[in-house]
């Protein structure tokens, strides 16, 4: 069994206080972490403008080249973790064990993150269209119109709260370091795996260890740093994406109701779509913010439903070993329950059809966990309560609405898929400010290019753009 302990700007601190990561389904221990308290955290926060210091003073091309040689660390080595050390193999399956999340698709979150720190170069000059990064360095410098520019770092680190659910979310804080701003990292319980490793991957690679901070621990530990951030990210659900909704200091992360719209012109067409509607349900289980849970129609929308669900609804829970496993288990005792009480609820509601359910019970319950399997439901009305929803498994609602309502009725959606070649409802949908991130054109809603933002520019996080002028 491992021992991870809090790093405290890169020093391993190993507390009287720690907690036990287990097995999802048979209780052994895996690893024992050492929690940080608040009064820890709040006075090492006190130096966390050290970690820009350490970082400025290293050319930002050396930077990225140093992260670039991280990447295949991260992805291949093995590396030193905790007491111990860590293949992939052990990465793969000791994420899978924490998380509920299936072995290969823990394998294949790992090119994912390596491919961003791979290509970081081409991704910040992406996000900064094309701005000398030697100007975040300094503060101001000509830019390429030969005007003089001025960019203000709005904290020395960046902080964040992350969850256990998705691995995904990490791609969000990895060009923190190229930018020159350290890593204050508080890693979901059952997922410390990622920050841990990109630690051990970085410092291998060359980039000093006292820039990073890892402070695993409960809820207050969570307060603890991001009361004390100037710039944090925090990963939740809607009530955490309102406690935070107008706060600078924060970025907050919170279910995607991604959705696919299907224009009156394209959807008698719908069965050569069938194939993107699927995987934008199903893919990494569901768990991801980018996974497709709201299908629009204006007709055809319950043999659209009908079709998925045939195709969804009879996938059987794998063991996380077996390399067709395609669901995660929940490993929080009573949550999956809970959570198909909440859905069974919703059902009886009139005009809302599970057409999933003749493949068998959805809820599946083991001794230690338990799982939901993919659930379809048709709704006659976007009015339907279940429409406005959104579950961590392979769930979808198939939604009848006229596409002159759609804009109006389908609320905040992180990932837009619009299915037309209408070119007014183009031009409407990309005005639509409740679409995070659109896609024109069939295009998976989970298939992302890591060259465009994800969910908000990091750049205008972290950086002020202001006025400044020279004598």
């Amino acid at each position: 069994m491992l021992n991870l302990p809090v790093l405290r700007w890169g020093k391993p601190y190993d507390s009287l206080d720690k907690d036990t990561v287990t097995h999802f389904a048979t209780g052994e221990p895996i690893a024992k972490v050492s929690q940080a308290n608040r009064g820890l955290i709040e006075r090492d926060m006190r130096s966390a403008h050290k970690a820009r210091e350490i970082l400025r003073a290293i050319p930002v091309a050396d930077l990225i080249s140093r992260i670039k040689k991280a990447a295949d660390l991260y992805e291949s080595a093995t590396l030193p973790m905790g007491d111990g050390q860590q293949s992939p193999e052990d990465f793969a399956r000791q994420q899978s064990s924490s998380t509920g999340l299936p072995e290969h698709m823990c394998r294949m979150n790992m090119p994912k993150n390596s491919f961003v720190l791979r290509n970081i170069d081409k991704i910040l000059d992406c996000l900064t269209r094309g701005l000398d990064l030697n100007i975040l360095t300094k503060g101001y410098g000509v830019e390429s119109r030969g005007v003089t520019v001025s960019y203000q770092a709005q904290a020395p680190v960046l902080c964040a709260v992350l969850p256990s659910n998705s691995p995904g979310v990490h791609t969000l804080w990895l060009p923190a370091i190229p930018l020159q701003l350290g890593l204050v990292l508080k890693p979901g319980p059952q997922e410390p795996w990622t920050p841990y490793r990109m630690h051990a991957a970085f410092t291998a690679a060359g980039i000093p260890g006292e820039v990073w901070s890892i402070f695993p621990g409960g809820p207050e530990a969570g307060a603890a740093v991001l009361a004390t951030a100037s710039r944090a990210m925090i990963f939740g659900g809607t009530a955490t994406v309102e406690q935070y909704k107008g706060n600078p200091r924060v970025q907050a992360h919170g279910p995607g109701f991604s959705k696919i719209l299907i224009g009156d012109d394209e959807v008698d067409n719908w069965e050569k779509h069938l194939d993107l509607m699927c995987e934008s349900i199903y893919i990494n289980s569901g768990r991801g913010c980018i996974n497709c849970s709201g299908i629009w129609a204006s007709r055809h929308t319950n043999e659209i439903a009908t079709a998925i669900a045939d195709r969804l609804g009879p996938i059987e829970v794998k063991p996380p070993t077996d390399p067709q496993a395609g669901l995660a288990a929940f490993t929080i005792p009573g949550q999956a329950k809970a959570v198909w009480g909440m859905i069974e609820t919703d059902l009886k509601e009139s005009g809302v059809t599970d057409l999933t359910s003749k493949y068998g019970p959805r809820l599946v319950e083991a001794e230690r966990c338990a799982y939901i399997r993919p659930t379809i439901v048709h709704c006659d009305t976007p009015e339907a309560a279940i429409a406005k929803k959104e579950y961590m498994f392979p769930f979808s609602t198939v939604v009848k609405c006229p596409q002159g309502e759609m804009l109006a009725k389908i609320g905040p959606t992180l990932v837009g898929t619009i299915i037309t070649s209408d070119e007014k409802f183009k031009a409407e949908c990309t005005e639509a400010t409740h679409i995070d991130r659109l896609n024109l054109g069939p295009l998976p809603t989970t298939r992302l290019n890591w060259l465009q933002p994800h969910e908000g520019n990091i750049i205008d996080f972290l950086f002020r753009n202001r006025a400044l002028q020279t004598a």
